[in-house]
């Protein structure tokens, strides 16, 4: 392990809530969507409207079924911020981890969000940009490249059951010690 001098870490919610900054925000549209359909269902029904309640039905049970699929995404990406984060604490930036995280967006984000909080984005920002994958890059790769990708077991395991991931470190802490190392030598 090389030493590393660590920025000051954020609190570990803020960084649960930047790994799935776009998560969140489409999980207030299928709240908002969903609450707008179960309105228009709960209108249907009450004009007994069969085909009206069939349609917003599946409408609301599709948006409702997405809230939970978003957070469960965003849980998977954090295990994901977290194992990178050891990972590139213990081997240092290495082009090798981060190729394991170009596949999406999300994936992208937790790696990119993990190196900066390690003073590495420069370094992961380039290593990206070399891969050819641009910001605007919001659908999956292997989404383009295997349609039938919803049928395969990796595709629901790795984006949303992703196993639970326990940090080997206490990030704040060392940084703390470190602070207070680095205070004690210039004092």
């Amino acid at each position: 392990m090389r030493a590393l001098i660590l920025p000051k870490q954020p609190a570990l919610i803020v960084s649960y809530l930047k790994v799935g900054k776009l998560l969140y925000f489409g999980l207030s549209l299928f709240l908002l969507q969903s609450y707008i359909y179960y309105v228009l269902l709960i209108k249907a029904i009450s004009n007994s409207d069969p085909d009206l309640i069939v349609f917003w039905s599946v409408c609301f049970i599709f948006s409702f079924i997405h809230i939970f699929l978003v957070l469960m995404d965003g849980w998977s990406r954090f295990q994901n911020y977290k194992r990178i984060k050891d990972q590139f604490y213990i081997h240092g930036f290495d082009v090798r981890l981060a190729a394991n995280y170009k596949g999406s967006k999300c994936q992208r984000n937790a790696a990119i969000i993990a190196a900066s909080e390690l003073g590495m984005e420069k370094e992961i920002r380039r290593f990206f940009r070399k891969c050819g994958v641009k910001n605007h890059h919001f659908i999956p790769y292997f989404m383009i490249q295997d349609p039938l990708f919803p049928f395969r077991k990796s595709f629901w395991s790795r984006t949303f059951l992703e196993k639970p991931y326990r940090s080997k470190f206490d990030f704040k802490k060392i940084a703390w010690e470190q602070q207070q190392l680095k205070q004690g030598i210039t004092n």
